[in-house]
């Protein structure tokens, strides 16, 4: 790797959960979601790291429940999440349209309202990369905790317009689920068919299914694709009065709730 290029790595953390590790070379790097400390200060040590930033998608615990320890070892260092009282005070807060520097990386990422998930999710999109927490997964979309299907649709909406070629960091490892899932929908998705397969190979090596392109999300992901006709279809199966949207996309959640 050059001194400037960028690299996102995944840091594991508990069962599923991905910590994104971004560094360019030097000593500099930054995180985000860390739900847990423990990961991120061993990749700190073992690679000579300095923690020089901290990005939250959303309040849960199990993405901003490290941040406390990881200040406490790494000094004052710059947390951007979302506005939101459940994070502590020291937490600067970021809604639609920011922009957050992290002058040590020369790098800068848009913020983007995502509310669906939890009413202050946020995601952080540039240099072709997208933080979606647990907003868009690959396959998938997160569970309504507090907000509704229109909500999601309109959060899925405004991903959708970002470049396909972004690649799509997400917070948790589900693809395999989720495909699982998304074949019950849409069982004659031949794209849907090949990242199965891909997804399965994947981690049958141990390997993560992320990144995935944005282009390859749209191809395979139900909820987006929530205006498409098989997909449609597949939720008038279940609720004889859906709509290509919102609608389509409420019936399909709650029919993951309960897969």
């Amino acid at each position: 790797m050059s001194r400037d290029e960028l690299r996102i790595e995944p840091l594991s953390a508990f069962t599923d959960n991905y910590i994104w590790l971004l560094h360019r070379g030097g000593p500099a790097c930054a995180v985000v979601d860390p739900g847990d400390a423990a990961p991120v200060l061993e990749a700190l040590q073992a690679r000579g790291l300095e923690l020089a930033a901290i990005l939250l998608t959303h309040h849960h615990w199990d993405h901003a429940g490290g941040v406390e320890e990881l200040l406490t070892h790494c000094g004052e260092i710059p947390v951007h999440g979302p506005a939101d009282d459940r994070l502590g005070d020291w937490c600067r807060p970021c809604r639609e349209g920011d922009r957050v520097a992290i002058p040590a990386l020369d790098l800068a990422f848009g913020v983007m309202d995502v509310p669906a998930h939890t009413r202050s999710h946020i995601a952080f999109h540039g240099h072709g990369a997208l933080f979606s927490g647990d907003t868009l997964f690959s396959v998938g979309c997160g569970r309504l905790f507090e907000g509704n299907a229109a909500d999601m649709q309109a959060a899925m909406d405004r991903l959708d317009a970002l470049p396909g070629e972004t690649l799509v960091y997400c917070g948790h490892e589900y693809t395999v689920d989720n495909c699982r899932f998304a074949l019950a929908v849409e069982p004659h998705n031949a794209a849907l068919k090949a990242r199965a397969e891909q997804a399965r190979a994947q981690r049958a090596d141990g390997q993560p299914t992320l990144p995935i392109t944005l282009a390859s999300e749209r191809a395979t992901n139900p909820f987006l694709r929530t205006r498409e006709k098989p997909v449609v279809q597949a939720a008038r199966d279940h609720a004889p009065d859906a709509q290509p949207g919102a609608s389509t996309l409420a019936t399909i959640r709650a029919w993951k709730d309960r897969f």
